[in-house]
């Protein structure tokens, strides 16, 4: 979240380096939060992400995500948009279901082996 926000705080961003699109910067940035807040909320184990966890580490990083965008109306030469929440919010949501699906097969296989 630090790095989110120190990032958001720099006025007038130029473009990022190596020609990335500023969509990709925001969806690897909160797909790493997402991922982040899911392993936290499942006591630092992939195969605790229960569905509840990971809902709330999708909602942790949405809520972020706007309060983020509120935040940048305050920085000189960057604005809120709507789009890059969207954004943020997609990556989160594709690394959170990356940890569940990881968690399900975890589990699965654990029940095969006690079987």
């Amino acid at each position: 979240m630090a790095a989110i926000f120190v990032a958001s705080s720099i006025p007038n961003l130029g473009e990022l380096p190596g020609g990335v699109s500023p969509d990709f910067g925001h969806f690897v940035g909160y797909a790493l939060l997402g991922g982040l807040l899911a392993r936290a909320l499942a006591d630092a184990r992939v195969a605790g992400l229960t569905t509840r966890a990971a809902a709330l580490a999708w909602l942790g990083s949405a809520v972020y995500g706007a309060s983020d965008e509120f935040h940048q109306s305050f920085v000189p030469g960057r604005t809120p948009d709507v789009n890059d929440w969207l954004v943020d919010i997609a990556g989160a949501a594709v690394a959170i279901i990356a940890c569940r699906a990881m968690a399900a097969a975890i589990a699965r296989r654990r029940q095969s082996r006690a079987v």
